[in-house]
């Protein structure tokens, strides 16, 4: 392995702002990262062994101990579970003899739970040493795990037929099914890739392109809807050495995949929008920050922007422009919801922790190695080059007044047809429940935007879908009557949030946790009408979080109290007005267990 680490390190030029893909690939290449690996690292780096371990504890998917050579990561999203995950899950730990956060005895299998893997139109899912299995039974289960024994690779383990479109490319071959049912023009196949560098850059100066996406009224598709023409205003006049166009492919929000079939399915388009920023601000760069869990399009996707550089696309004098260098690189996360933050995405691209940043500055004014930086999501960058082609008045004619163009939609649960759908914004969430085939009279909410969003019933289903009614990032999750609104679906989307808190505000960090423990205590019928104002009140102390996922991680259950307390009020009394019974065994059951004391309690 010394060889290797060496080759590995030196692949990356020793510069520590790489930290992240070192760690990945010495995890890939070793199952774990050892203490001798994390020496070596820190000494050829010249940082220090904390900076190594502080960035490796921050992610998922980096580990000190071996993790098996088989390392299953099974998704616990909420969907995985509306599909049958715990019978798959006992499935597991029956066939392998071990539960999950263990390794077996001989160091072959390695069982563990992870959060959403961007694959909640065919759940339960999976991920097998970086390979996804979806779709998956306690039967699949049996038979991956005995073709595991007979020591068989990963692709041998498949018993369906690949995915469709580029899922069937030779440098991917995934199962993955795109589910893409209703296209727009982002998602249309007559996008004919170099096209607009050729026939609009080359004519326009970088402010008439940023003129044209101002005139589209385009807002950013990642959830916060920030204008994008100013953006990318803002970030060509910003003074810096340098500057830098970032994609945000970190779609970490339970319940959303729609970047993954982009990704999959239309890379040019993305590629081609980032050039198009990148010539509109300046910038000379650009890095696409994909969340690991899409390692399996690595080889895919650098043979795409390779591609590019062939024909011009990328690299010095892009489509016979004089002085207008730009490329592209592939930066992979390592697990961490927050990282989807722009600040804390551009932490981790630069070797760090993925933790927020206090802003301002902002990253158009700071960013990237403290340089000017325009973040955007997938979506935003493939419709500026349709807004490019088409032109800014174009846009204007999709969608509403005050929410221009289309939203591409990732919708899973409890209907008949889950997956892709680009939809002009004003839609209503009762058309999205007709178009995806869901029986109306059995849906009884409807999460809208993934955890952070919004809860809503059956009243607020004619509520459109735009930037002022519902704003989403994405993400629609149908839930049937079937399911225990409160035990099921808001306990699970809370703890989410617990695990994948950064820590760094005291607000995230301990009142979700408190707000969990005290709708557990409803749960149990100990709760009393006080505890549901408690939750209400402590959800707005959330708000002056630093980052977003504090600030919305209270929305699961603040949502779920507005618009259906008559669940809470069902399991409170209402005739108390506070709760007498104390435990004391359990209050100190955790402290007495991690400290070894057995307590005198009398």
């Amino acid at each position: 392995m010394a060889m290797q680490l060496e080759n590995i390190i030196e692949k990356y030029n020793k510069d520590k702002t790489r930290l992240m893909d070192i760690l990945i690939d010495v995890q890939s290449e070793e199952g774990y990262i050892s203490e001798d690996a994390i020496k070596k690292i820190a000494g050829e780096l010249d940082i220090s062994l904390a900076d190594v371990k502080q960035t490796m504890s921050f992610y998922h998917f980096f580990s000190d101990k071996p993790t098996g050579k088989y390392t299953v990561y099974l998704n616990d999203s909420v969907v995985a579970y509306m599909m049958g995950r715990q019978k798959v899950k006992e499935a597991f730990e029956k066939e392998t003899g071990i539960k999950f956060g263990e390794v077996t005895p001989d160091g072959l299998i390695g069982l563990f739970d992870t959060s959403c893997i961007g694959m909640n139109d065919q759940e339960p899912a999976a991920l097998i040493n970086g390979k996804v299995f979806t779709d998956l039974t306690p039967f699949r289960v049996k038979e991956i795990i005995q073709d595991i024994r007979d020591g068989k690779n990963i692709e041998e383990m498949y018993r369906s037929d690949l995915g469709e479109g580029e899922n069937r490319n030779e440098l991917v071959r995934s199962v993955v099914r795109n589910n893409i049912r209703r296209i727009g023009p982002v998602l249309s196949k007559d996008y004919i890739p170099g096209r607009v560098i050729k026939e609009k850059l080359t004519s326009m100066t970088p402010e008439e392109v940023i003129h044209e996406i101002k005139k589209s009224n385009i807002r950013g598709r990642g959830g916060a809807g920030f204008p994008t023409g100013l953006k990318w205003e803002f970030c060509r006049k910003a003074k810096g050495e340098k500057k830098y166009i970032f994609c945000n492919a970190d779609e970490g929000e339970p319940g959303t995949f729609k970047d993954r079939v982009i990704l999959t399915e239309r890379p040019k388009l993305l590629f081609e929008g980032m050039v198009i920023a990148g010539y509109a601000v300046g910038a000379t760069e650009g890095i696409v920050y994909i969340r690991y869990e899409y390692m399996y399009l690595k080889k895919y996707l650098e043979s795409i922007l390779q591609g590019a550089r062939d024909r011009n696309l990328l690299g010095k004098n892009i489509g016979g422009i004089e002085g207008f260098n730009f490329d592209i690189r592939l930066q992979f996360g390592a697990g961490a919801y927050v990282c989807g933050e722009e600040s804390a995405l551009i932490e981790s691209a630069e070797g760090k922790r993925g933790e927020p940043r206090d802003r301002p500055p902002f990253p158009v004014e700071k960013g990237y190695l403290d340089q000017p930086t325009v973040v955007n999501n997938v979506e935003t960058l493939c419709s500026a080059v349709k807004i490019l082609l088409n032109g800014g008045e174009w846009y204007t004619t999709l969608g509403t007044a005050n929410s221009t163009g289309t939203k591409v939609l990732s919708i899973s649960g409890d209907c008949r047809y889950p997956g892709v759908y680009e939809v002009e914004w004003g839609f209503s969430v009762k058309d999205i429940l007709e178009m995806t085939g869901a029986d109306q009279e059995d849906v009884q909410a409807v999460q809208v935007g993934g955890p952070s969003g919004t809860l809503i019933g059956p009243k607020e289903f004619n509520r459109l879908l735009c930037y002022h009614d519902l704003a989403t990032g994405g993400s629609l999750i149908i839930i049937g009557k079937q399911h225990n609104l409160l035990k099921d679906i808001v306990t699970n989307f809370t703890q989410f949030f617990i695990n994948e808190s950064c820590g760094s505000c005291s607000t995230c960090r301990n009142i979700t946790f408190q707000m969990k423990e005290k709708l557990e205590k409803i749960l149990d019928g100990k709760g009393i009408e006080k505890d549901i104002d408690d939750l209400v009140e402590w959800g707005k102390i959330l708000k002056v979080s630093r980052c977003g996922l504090g600030q919305t991680s209270a929305n699961p259950i603040v949502t779920s109290i507005r618009n259906f307390r008559h669940l809470y009020d069902e399991l409170v009394a209402g005739d108390k007005d506070f709760e007498s019974e104390f435990d004391l065994s359990e209050a100190v059951k955790a402290s007495c267990d991690a400290t070894g004391r057995i307590p005198v309690l009398n």
